[in-house]
């Protein structure tokens, strides 16, 4: 069962790639708000093309995987997104991340060890 770890680990890092995107997207795009010029003008910001160029290719080898390994493990393993976020928080959006956070994603981490063992 061990196979599907490296499949889910792209696919954890392209699902937290967009929403980074995602994130970098929303800071570029100035303020919110309700109205055509806005969401109009978002179609020539960059980064949501990022944003879903990352989300279709999780969204493919999320298909894959669903397709070929059981579910019970599969979604679980999504979870790993997680530890990509943390370290995006870190080096991208230089966040402070607490010790009990780091502890929180160690114990996904362990969590996922065991679900493929």
């Amino acid at each position: 069962m061990w196979k599907i770890v490296p499949l889910a680990l792209l696919q954890s890092f392209f699902l937290a790639g967009g929403q980074v995107l995602l994130k970098l997207a929303l800071a570029a795009s100035g303020p919110f708000h309700w109205s055509w010029s806005f969401f109009k003008a978002q179609l020539t910001n960059w980064w949501f093309l990022g944003c879903g160029i990352s989300f279709a290719v999780a969204t493919v080898l999320w298909l894959y995987i669903l397709k070929h390994f059981p579910f019970s493990i599969a979604y679980p393993l999504s979870s790993l997104s997680y530890l990509f976020g943390m370290f995006a928080a870190l080096l991208i959006f230089h966040e402070h991340v607490d010790w009990t956070q780091w502890v929180g994603v160690l114990l996904i981490m362990g969590g996922c060890a065991l679900m493929v063992k």
